[in-house]
């Protein structure tokens, strides 16, 4: 065979083994940034999971609201609404601050949080929320080294008072609210604000005393109760889109025909020790939980 032809031909195969070599070698340098993508992020939730646990466990809790744990749920809530450690978060109306106890810690090394408590339209009302707003203060004020980074604001009538809420944070959350917003007229308005909030991509994650299908507008605001649909059709209406729905915290013992609506189950137990331990064995109320999403 001709020298140069038999060297070309060499030199051809080298070159192709070389190639497919390299060929190889980018393969498997994709694979391990896949792999190592996979590694980290499972290390991050591993990581967010167990300071959610450290919260929940930390001594800010009280027994009592260790005890509600078992209806609420609140770690696999958190979970499910996608809450990461670095986040900036707004709660909405925090009421006493059963979740703020487990946001505040685990949002302070590399996180924010954002409370929003409710101040209704209603004179009448609103007298109530300016109490119950004070008495949370006092307690956040009381305890800095756990709440000194949470930063407090009101909602009224659809707007955020107190700090600049355009499009600040990854995660808006609403427990047990919805009813509230339907009888003061202001669902609507608070759903907008919600979605003005949140960053394009961000979460709206709401827990609600969930009513039977078909139930009327009046009969959400006797009972506390509010259907799925009306919920949906409300925070869609905003802007939003439903990405899941999950029943963490379903009770299908709750079968909601009580004379003082969702308010005689526990905590509240509005009727006093009138079948209490009829009420006390079915618990917390059947409540939906959704996610959504701003596009």
């Amino acid at each position: 065979m001709n020298p140069i032809r038999l060297a070309r031909g060499r030199a051809i195969a080298i070159a192709a083994t070389c190639f497919m070599l390299a060929l190889t070698g980018c393969a498997s340098s994709s694979s391990d940034t896949r792999n190592s993508s996979r590694d980290s992020q499972s290390q991050s939730q591993a990581a967010g999971a167990a300071s959610l646990d450290a919260a929940m466990a930390g001594s800010q809790r009280s027994d009592k609201a260790r005890a509600r744990d078992v209806y609420r749920h609140p770690r696999e809530t958190l979970q499910f609404f996608e809450l990461a450690p670095t986040q900036t978060v707004l709660e909405i109306a925090p009421g006493g601050g059963w979740y703020t106890d487990i946001l505040a810690p685990y949002l302070r090394n590399s996180g924010q949080l954002y409370e929003a408590q409710y101040l209704s339209t209603s004179a009448d009302l609103a007298a109530e929320d300016d109490a119950t707003d004070a008495a949370y203060r006092r307690k956040l004020a009381d305890a800095p080294a756990v709440y000194g980074n949470v930063v407090v604001g009101t909602l009224h009538a659809g707007r955020f008072i107190g700090f600049d809420a355009h499009e600040r944070f990854d995660r808006v959350f609403t427990f047990r609210n919805i009813h509230n917003w339907i009888k003061d007229g202001q669902i609507d308005a608070n759903l907008r604000a919600f979605y003005g909030a949140l960053k394009h991509g961000g979460v709206l994650g709401v827990e609600e005393h969930r009513a039977r299908p078909g139930a009327s507008v009046q009969q959400m605001i006797d009972s506390g109760y509010v259907t799925e649909a009306f919920v949906i059709e409300h925070a869609q209406a905003a802007g939003f889109v439903l990405v899941a729905r999950s029943e963490i915290n379903a009770n299908a013992k709750d079968t909601k025909d009580y004379p003082h609506g969702v308010w005689s189950l526990p905590p509240t137990y509005k009727g006093g020790d009138v079948d209490r331990s009829r009420y006390a064995a079915i618990g917390e109320s059947d409540r939906m939980t959704l996610r959504f999403a701003k596009p």
